[in-house]
């Protein structure tokens, strides 16, 4: 049970850092957009991902290469930057604010949320390489405890922003909230572009 704790608590401190993935949930959730689905593939994602490390990590410690890492960086700047210009484009003063009437179809929010998670090297660092080294010398049962509480805290956060910006979707109905929103997404996902760009100047 110490081991089930000292995951979760592990797991959580690290989740906590404000990140793409975390906005993203937190937007769906206002929109009201698929809000289950995302918080789930984002929780089975952490979940696979924290076995990932914790079970081959001794097999694989070469496993973030400085090449792998810059490979990731660029992509997830260009996803980064997709996502900055579509939010840019987006006309919010003729957006009918019904859920019913504006929803995305489900396949292009699977994509982002596939895309937030896995084009994202700090989930790789965090989850495989942190908490699979982490727990590397523990034996196997305190392995599995070790990573189901890191899961749980997963699940918890994902779920808990999510509808926590779902609830607080009901007081947020107006124009000019989204188009503040809008911005404060696009100086944050900005800052993040400018981070990972600087990251990749640094890594030539």
């Amino acid at each position: 049970m110490s081991y089930l704790i000292l995951g979760f608590v592990t797991g959580m401190s690290l989740i906590l850092a404000i990140g793409a993935q975390n906005i993203f949930v937190i937007e769906q959730g206002l929109k009201k957009e698929y809000t289950f689905i995302v918080c789930l593939i984002c929780s089975i994602s952490d979940f696979l991902l924290i076995f990932l490390g914790i079970f081959v990590f001794h097999f694989f410690q070469d496993f973030f290469t400085p090449f792998i890492e810059f490979i990731l960086n660029i992509l997830l700047l260009i996803f980064l930057l997709h996502f900055i210009w579509s939010k840019i484009n987006t006309k919010i003063d003729k957006l009918n604010l019904s859920v019913k009437n504006n929803k995305e179809s489900l396949i292009p929010i699977i994509f982002k949320t596939l895309g937030f998670t896995y084009l994202n090297p700090h989930v790789y660092s965090d989850t495989v390489f942190f908490l699979g080294n982490f727990s590397k010398d523990l034996m196997l049962k305190q392995k599995i405890f070790f990573g189901l509480g890191a899961s749980t805290s997963s699940i918890i956060f994902f779920f808990f922003i999510g509808y926590a910006s779902k609830h607080l979707s009901n007081y947020l109905k107006t124009e000019e909230i989204w188009k503040i929103i809008n911005i404060l997404i696009i100086i944050f996902m900005s800052f993040l572009a400018f981070y990972v760009l600087a990251q990749l100047v640094g890594e030539m």
